[in-house]
């Protein structure tokens, strides 16, 4: 097995990655959450991959992995793909808003897999290697709306591949918590609490908590945090703004709860951090 990714350094909102599995692997013991909204879009080979059921993928298909969802690869032959990773919070809203609805869809019932057109497979192949090739290369004052427009145009492509759900489709996952996560990714930003995610999906914050728990793994003051995180890394990576103000943005009133907050998820203070990730 081999596998190349790139870092993104300018946006930290996303990430590209490129893999190609030669031989059958052994699946792993039990299916994977992650923090981040993913794609995988397959240009090779085959490859049965288990989320709310199992599905057969091969060239033309790209898996839609909503942040917390269960998925694992069972096995693969010879398979070659390449994946998205995306911080929703992180990104701007107002703007690419309407093509996360793919990732809205899965969640509300749609199948994760979406089959994109045969005469658009090299448009999007290109896309994702030039989206490599951006996030790898010196930073310029152009690179943060370079990576935002590649990543728009990856989504687009898929938006456009996906049917919408038939009348009637429902959830094979729970419905809270995806409203949940949904609910999270787009107010995390904002001084928000597991009272506020309770109330918002008409539950009990310990039936919420639960829920998303047995889900996920997380509970939604760890996917609060984690969206703030990650947005924090983003700002700390690409401008000079003081902590305080970082703090602010991403929902912190106190710099002070924010750096032990911020510590406690990557081992490192957001000083730190900022200081590393420019030697």
């Amino acid at each position: 097995m081999s596998r190349t990714s790139w870092e993104v350094t300018r946006h930290g909102a996303a990430f590209v990655a490129h893999r190609a599995v030669a031989c059958p692997e052994k699946a792993p013991s039990r299916p994977a959450t992650h923090e981040y909204a993913a794609l995988c879009f397959y240009v090779g080979g085959s490859a049965i991959v288990e989320q709310r059921g199992r599905h057969t993928l091969g060239a033309g298909d790209v898996l839609v992995v909503p942040a917390g969802e269960p998925h694992r690869m069972l096995t693969a032959e010879s398979a070659e793909l390449w994946g998205l990773g995306i911080c929703v919070p992180c990104l701007p809203s107002r703007e690419l808003g309407p093509l996360l609805a793919p990732f809205e869809r899965v969640r509300s019932g749609a199948s994760a897999v979406v089959t994109v057109p045969a005469d658009r497979h090299e448009h999007l192949l290109g896309l994702f290697r030039e989206l490599g090739r951006e996030t790898s290369a010196p930073q310029s004052p152009a690179g943060k709306l370079v990576v935002q427009s590649l990543v728009a145009l990856i989504l687009a492509e898929v938006l456009r591949a996906q049917p919408f759900p038939a009348a009637g489709t429902t959830s094979s996952g729970s419905p809270l918590v995806a409203e949940a996560l949904d609910y999270i990714e787009k107010h995390c930003m904002q001084p928000i609490s597991l009272a506020d995610v309770a109330a918002a999906v008409r539950r009990s914050p310990a039936h919420v908590t639960t829920a998303l728990r047995r889900a996920t793994g997380k509970t939604a003051g760890e996917w609060i945090v984690a969206g703030r995180v990650a947005e924090a890394e983003r700002l700390l990576a690409s401008s000079d703004e003081r902590i305080d103000i970082i703090a602010e943005r991403v929902g912190y009133a106190d710099p002070t709860h924010f750096i032990r907050v911020f510590r406690k998820a990557r081992g490192t203070t957001p000083a730190a951090f900022r200081a590393a990730h420019r030697r």
